[in-house]
């Protein structure tokens, strides 16, 4: 039995889980799992476009770093990651994909992002740029 995939949002939601729930067949061996919803595509437009921003003003170290450098960047401050000896010299950040990070976690990652950007004079784009309202 394929189990369906909803968010819950509302009341209606619940029951409709709940009754779902109820009918599954205990003897079959089902895993039920819950997770908080993975980033909207609004979220993702808004996390390229400020990424985009602060790569094209700021230098980091002598270094202008690429979009996808700035969210290896920022992604390891909202994980609290941390950094190895590589191989062949250098550290190596033990990473993470944002892909399945929830809204909450893209929410404190904006946040880190709009702290770093302040200290630093970055002008963002407007909202109308990233997809969403303001």
């Amino acid at each position: 039995m394929s189990l369906p995939s909803f968010p819950l949002r509302t009341e209606q939601d619940r029951a409709r889980a709940i009754l779902i729930l109820q009918k599954v067949d205990l003897t079959k061996g089902i895993t039920w799992t819950m997770r908080e919803e993975v980033r909207s595509d609004a979220q993702n437009r808004r996390m390229w476009a400020m990424l985009r921003d602060i790569s094209r003003q700021v230098e980091w170290y002598g270094q202008k770093l690429s979009d996808e450098d700035w969210k290896h960047i920022f992604s390891a401050s909202v994980e609290k990651q941390r950094a190895v000896p590589g191989l062949d010299g250098g550290f190596v950040v033990l990473g993470v994909s944002t892909r399945r990070k929830s809204k909450k976690w893209f929410n404190d990652m904006f946040l880190v992002m709009e702290a770093f950007a302040a200290e630093r004079g970055v002008k963002f784009t407007t909202a109308d740029h990233w997809g969403i309202a303001a």
